[in-house]
């Protein structure tokens, strides 16, 4: 069973870092980077996400690879989206 997300889906699976360009996985109620290299957390205030680089906070390499060893949902891009919205229509 998949957890629900404190804002729309569609939104979180289109969300990128923006430093690295890569998916988000939500995890301990931030958006944290699946790059390794820049482990950025993204905060979420009252169900927005706060996606501005200078309001990011780096994470430790083991601060990061916790969260990323914890379950919780990883955006799935524009595909997912499309997907998602051609299985509501056809």
């Amino acid at each position: 069973m998949e957890l629900p997300l404190p804002f729309d889906r569609d939104l979180f699976d289109l969300l990128v870092c923006p430093e690295a360009r890569v998916p988000l996985k939500l995890v301990d109620g931030r958006l944290v980077s699946t790059d390794r290299a820049t482990r950025r957390a993204y905060r979420v205030d009252d169900a927005v996400p706060i996606m501005l680089i200078e309001e990011s906070t780096v994470l430790s390499e083991a601060d990061w690879t916790r969260l990323m060893d914890l379950p919780g949902p990883v955006g799935g891009g524009v595909a997912a989206v499309r997907q998602r919205h051609a299985s509501r229509t056809g």
